[in-house]
């Protein structure tokens, strides 16, 4: 029986009930229709699901309701505000809301005696174990604090330009703010000049007129050579400098030798590397088994700098990569996890040093699978440092002086056990969505010289293939040792993503079968067989959407993408907290000796440092990306007016955002200026589509653009369409999701634009016009997985 209040309306419970019960397209009419009601009933069941929506009880996308994604048990939250009751309220700290919807409330709850360092406020950002509600009532989700990272702010990062008079004015660096200037007097400078990089609080803000603000700390002039890397270090808060004691432990530390280790120094370990790599923390070595019952079969050894031995638990050290979380590449510098004594010192394998590493010999069947495995603390000695493109040009019969006397003995055989685990990688079938990863290249002044796409060699798979096998190796062993670990885990597709990825398909006459086990090999047929169509980068790109992102945790439920049942880092440690835990939890498993997990780590524990290690990953990401942003903005910034092709990378209301082949930059195509009619978003399509022409313009479609703006500090590119590939009109009936008001240009170029932006009104339309024109880094060791 429905259960309805005393109005005879659907209460609460009733309506998430039925939506969870009905999975797929539910919308307001589904729901009209199921509890009889009126017309008339329309706006208090609208007024309903927006409060739902509000509670994160239920998710609101377009049209259509659904039950909400589904919050990991420990995350990172901003406390938002406080509710009726004076309780506070958080949201997820990364959340997509493009994707997504609305982030979910958390309900903060707090005990009678906060721990120390748990007392939080409206503005901080905390770490918290989340549990589902079960009341209808309020927030879908209650939250209890674990710590909090950082206190309210008021602070932002800009360029100081100076006034004839005196004082100055702020120009933010954050694209969202980009606009909104503040006033600097004469006597809060704090001895600022101009084209300086400064941090400031703000002191007033106004309803009209300019906010202003008191210079705090003067970080560098943005002329100076690392001026656009130091922009994103500020920005995202993250740490340059190393603790003292750090530094001093670092500094103290000593050479590993024999003791407590195997000698491995004549196995003829080499490194391969990209040719710019600072440190070397992995080492190769195969050669062919010799066991009869293993005929055909390879003994594979990874050896990985032995980074636990020098970082121990609760140390200085330890606490300075914890807080750091990953190193951060930016073109132009490193912000290392470790300092360079640990990181391009004593963990570095440079060849003909006796370094410390932890390795694991894995048994190859002739089929490519492992058989077995075993790992080892071992003192080793690197047989030479190769990188890329020299190991492949040895194999491919060019080998120099160093690879030369290295081919038969150490490389042939690397390279045929490849060829014999890729057998295996094959029948296990990852997601292939190989696309090309951009390395800018710089001049001696810091400013880009160009862009390339370096080439994608059997070198690169052979080192991700070895790692792959290695990691798991780890996870495994782990698992059999009952020990605690912070898994790398990748979630299959949402069903929504997956409907909308199908919904798609259709579009383009792809078959796409929805429904049985969702495995990779699912979305690899389907760019199979578009491979070397037109439509190949448009469906790549939307398949790659398709993709949940990977994380860390301490629990598993698996690697999606890789297709692996457990799967944990294990070779990177120099850069990768995430590996270190994974290393210490070894060396207690295995008995090995110093710098072991200590007993005291759980897996409560581990989930607490899983949750901020994938925040800190992010936070590099999204560094690193606003990093290449600001370079590549100042690389075109004199060449206003120019034009170039490229393909629509991203299709929202705001317009078009536009992927330039010449250097991969992105940039906003503002919807207004796409002609004088209406354009509506059709999400389904990924287009917008003219509502007079028919014209539609399409995520994936080649377009030849003008560059009219750039701003370097930013990182923002606006550019005005000249033609297209598309050309194309969308059958008439489709329905999209109504006129598009016109934003201004400050949108965040490649992603969604600022949802608090109020879009300027739209203009009347005018007759249709058609668009003329034609109808990875590091390998593995680089990866997002």
């Amino acid at each position: 029986m429905k259960r309805k209040n005393d109005r005879g309306f659907p209460d609460r419970a009733a309506i998430v009930a039925f939506i969870k019960a009905n999975p797929g397209k539910v919308g307001t009419r589904e729901i009209a229709r199921e509890f009889g009601l009126k017309n008339a009933d329309r706006i208090e069941l609208k007024r309903m699901l927006r409060e739902l929506a509000d509670d994160g009880l239920v998710k609101k996308k377009r049209h259509a309701i659904s039950e909400p994604d589904s919050l990991p048990p420990t995350l990172v939250a901003d406390i938002t505000g406080r509710d009726a009751d004076g309780e506070l309220v958080a949201s997820p700290t990364e959340w997509d809301e493009v994707e997504s919807g609305e982030p979910p409330k958390i309900l903060i709850t707090m005990p009678r005696r906060p721990k120390p360092g748990t007392a939080a406020g409206v503005g901080d950002r905390a770490l918290l174990r989340v549990e589902r509600s079960d009341e209808t009532e309020g927030p879908a989700y209650r939250g209890h604090i674990i710590k909090v990272f950082d206190k309210t702010k008021s602070r932002i990062l800009g360029v100081f330009r100076s006034l004839p008079e005196g004082g100055g004015r702020i120009i933010p660096v954050d694209k969202k703010s980009a606009d909104r200037e503040l006033n600097i007097a004469p006597t809060e400078t704090h001895g600022a000049q101009d084209g300086d990089l400064v941090s400031v609080d703000i002191i007033r803000s106004r309803g009209f007129g300019l906010a202003s603000g008191r210079v705090k700390e003067k970080l560098g002039s943005v002329k100076s050579e690392k001026a656009i890397s130091l922009i994103a270090i500020y920005a995202h808060d993250i740490p340059l400098q190393f603790r003292p004691a750090a530094e001093r432990e670092a500094e103290a530390a000593e050479p590993a030798t024999l003791k407590g280790r195997e000698d491995w120094r004549d196995v003829p370990l080499v490194t391969i590397d990209p040719p710019d790599a600072k440190d070397h923390d992995d080492a190769v070595h195969a050669q062919p088994d010799p066991d009869p019952n293993n005929k055909g079969g390879f003994i594979v050894d990874v050896a990985i700098a032995d980074v636990s031995f020098y970082v121990r638990p609760g140390t200085a050290l330890d606490r300075d990569a914890l807080d750091r979380g990953n190193s951060v590449y930016f073109p132009d510098r490193v912000v290392p996890m470790l300092p360079e004594r640990i990181s391009n010192n004593l963990c570095s394998l440079v060849p003909g040093e006796p370094r410390g590493a932890l390795a694991v010999r894995m048994i190859i069947g002739p089929d490519g699978r492992k058989r077995s495995h075993s790992f080892h603390r071992i003192l080793m000695r690197s047989a030479a440092k190769l990188n890329y493109a020299q190991a492949q040009a040895a194999i491919d019969g060019r080998p120099d002086d160093t690879t030369g006397p290295l081919l038969d003995p150490i490389l042939r055989p690397l390279y045929a056990a490849y060829a014999c685990v890729k057998r295996a990688r094959d029948e296990r079938d990852p997601l292939n969505l190989d696309l090309p990863e951009r390395k800018i290249l710089l001049k001696s002044d810091g400013t880009v010289d160009r862009v390339v796409v370096p080439d994608r060699l059997d070198a690169h798979k052979l080192i991700e293939e070895f790692m792959i096998l290695a990691n798991v190796a780890a996870a495994e062993m782990l698992e059999k040792k009952s020990l605690p670990l912070i898994y790398r885990v990748h979630d299959e597709p949402t069903l929504e993503k997956v409907h909308a990825l199908a919904e798609f398909l259709e579009t383009l006459d792809v078959p796409f079968a929805k429904g049985g086990a969702l495995r990779p090999a699912l979305f690899n047929r389907v760019l199979a067989q578009l491979e070397g169509h037109d439509h190949f980068p448009l469906v790549s790109e939307v398949v790659l959407r398709a993709q949940a992102q990977a994380e860390y945790s301490s629990e598993n439920y698996g690697h999606f993408g890789l297709n692996l049942r457990r799967y944990a880092h294990f070779t990177s440690p120099i850069r990768r907290y995430a590996d270190l835990v994974v290393h210490r939890a070894l060396v207690r498993a295995l008995g090995l000796g110093e710098g072991a997990l200590p007993d005291t780590e759980t897996p409560e524990t581990l989930s607490e440092v899983a949750a901020h290690i994938s925040v800190t990953e992010r936070r590099a990401m999204k560094a690193e990306r606003e990093t290449v942003d600001r370079l590549i903005a100042h690389h075109l910034a004199d060449r206003i007016g120019s034009s170039f092709q490229g393909r629509v990378s991203g299709v929202t209301r705001a317009g078009l955002f536009v992927k330039l082949a010449e250097t991969g930059a992105d940039g906003l195509i503002p919807i207004r200026s796409l002609g004088t009619e209406y354009f509506n978003y059709d999400e389904g399509r990924h287009a917008l589509v003219g509502t007079r022409s028919g014209t539609m313009h399409q995520l994936g479609d080649v377009v030849d653009v003008r560059l009219i703006e750039a701003a370097p500090i930013a990182g923002a590119l606006r550019f005005e369409l000249l033609s297209s590939s598309s050309g194309e009109t969308a059958p008439r009936g489709r329905r999209s999701s109504g006129p598009q008001r016109r934003p201004s240009f400050k949108a965040h170029p490649g992603r969604s634009p600022d949802k608090k932006r109020k879009p300027d009104k739209p203009k009347k339309p005018g007759k249709g016009k058609k668009a003329k024109g034609k109808s990875k880094g590091k390998g593995q060791k680089g990866k997002a997985w």
